[in-house]
């Protein structure tokens, strides 16, 4: 076993995993990171982080088949910490090999990324008894809101518990001057699945054009997703196709120079912890109108809080940040002010940095 050898479990194609471990590589540790869904070559060849691919999944319940092809590649790299993003996947896939990681002395980190807590286990009585199994089988389980860790500990009491969010690169994601920002534009970072509830978001804006028809009303739809063919069709059926422009998932110099453009952005999931695409939006200067959850109500202006699924409010919200520029303009300055103080993502990896460090010496100090 190598101690400085992190092996990560996770969605490789998820630009918050690509992130995850480039972090951990400029701190000084060797990275794997054991997937269902591949990065591109790029994620080897520029930061040097091995891939090893699992199967793909073709529905939930192949998680449970894959247990052996993950214990498998943990055993041949031979990790020093295993991390595994997303409980109720590969947090499972970890869980499954805690017996011989325990053995050969492996701490296990688990983060908690939202719906894998807050939604999946509501489900079924099995997965509320998976989940409170995986979970016993951490070492130390991270999410990004108080109330995904309070859900942490109710599954697995005594679980080591650690506030940490994906953090913001702020030399990227930085306010562009407002002056330059054409009419009112807003944005929606976040994915087209059914979570994020980006049909509510159309809906709204319909509700606009329909009390402004004159006006010029412009989204910029981000993320990309399963429904994009029904977004398409929807936008297509409430007359929208001038009004929003799909431009899927973008790198992080593409989605900062959409943001560059906007005064608002949109994020109205019906389940969600602290979201790197808000945090995001605020480093940028944006008001942000966002659903009325308690990792919400833990960064925003409660005036901008709408009840998830509901249009007319998100409509209303819209209409008075547009028709008062100067006051979508400050409630900007004040998101950008509160990221500068709290949401820088080098404190916010730093902090994993730590976690690692200390679970090892923990476990050094065990077994001497």
């Amino acid at each position: 076993m190598s101690s400085d050898h992190l092996v990560l479990l996770g969605d490789a194609a998820s630009v918050h995993m690509q992130r995850w471990a480039r972090e951990m590589r400029a701190r000084g540790w060797r990275v794997s990171l054991v997937t269902a869904r591949p990065a591109p070559k790029t994620l080897e060849a520029l930061h040097g982080v091995r891939q090893v691919t699992l199967p793909p999944a073709e529905c939930s319940c192949d998680w449970l088949w894959r247990a052996g092809a993950a214990r498998r590649a943990l055993q041949r790299l031979q990790p020093g910490i295993v991390h595994a993003h997303y409980v109720t996947s590969y947090g499972y896939l970890a869980a499954r090999a805690s017996g011989w990681l325990r053995r050969a002395g492996v701490p296990v980190v688990m983060s908690a990324w939202g719906s894998d807590l807050l939604v999946t286990p509501r489900e079924s009585a099995l997965k509320r008894l998976l989940t409170a199994w995986t979970l016993r089988r951490a070492d130390a389980v991270t999410g990004a809101s108080p109330d995904l860790l309070a859900a942490a500990r109710a599954f697995a009491p005594g679980v080591r518990t650690a506030l940490i969010h994906w953090g913001v690169e702020r030399e990227r994601f930085a306010p562009a001057p407002w002056a330059d920002k054409p009419g009112f534009e807003a944005v929606s970072l976040r994915s087209w699945e059914a979570n994020y509830r980006i049909d509510t978001i159309l809906d709204g804006l319909a509700l606009l054009r329909a009390r402004q028809p004159d006006r010029a009303w412009r989204l910029h739809l981000l993320g990309g997703g399963s429904l994009e063919a029904a977004l398409r069709a929807q936008t297509a059926r409430l007359g929208l196709q001038g009004a929003v422009q799909f431009h899927g998932r973008l790198d992080d110099a593409g989605m900062a120079a959409v943001l560059a453009r906007c005064k608002l952005s949109i994020s109205v999931p019906v389940s969600d912890a602290t979201s790197v695409s808000v945090l995001e939006s605020m480093a940028c200067g944006l008001p942000v109108i966002a659903s009325d959850l308690p990792a919400n109500r833990d960064w925003l202006d409660p005036a901008l809080l709408v009840p998830a699924g509901d249009a007319a409010a998100l409509a209303r919200r819209w209409q008075t940040l547009a028709d008062d520029d100067a006051h979508a303009w400050r409630i900007g300055a004040a998101n950008a002010g509160r990221i500068a103080r709290e949401g820088g993502r080098k404190a916010q990896m730093d902090a994993v940095d730590r976690l690692y460090r200390d679970l090892l010496a923990g476990r050094r100090g065990a077994r001497s």
